[in-house]
């Protein structure tokens, strides 16, 4: 039978593989961006992008800079307790 602890070490375990492919697509992500920042001007992406996938995808990357953030924070505060 599975004990608390074993059962701790599969949580853990899954949490570092499912953060080490969100790192993987997230650098995805980013490369994709750097791709339109370099092909097109801001205006030019404001002006003939959809706005429905423009708005999305600011809303994802909003998103993804607040859950960011705060585990920057908790991860600063962490290593001034250590």
């Amino acid at each position: 039978m599975l004990n608390d602890d074993s059962i701790k070490q599969a949580g853990i375990a899954r949490l570092a593989s499912d953060l080490r492919a969100a790192k993987i697509e997230l650098l995805s992500a980013q490369c994709a961006t750097d791709r339109l920042r370099l092909q097109y001007s801001v205006e030019d992406i404001v002006s003939f992008g959809e706005r429905h996938a423009l708005k999305g995808a600011i809303a994802s990357a909003g998103a993804l800079c607040r859950f960011f953030s705060s585990l920057e924070s908790q991860l600063n505060k962490a290593e001034h307790r250590d």
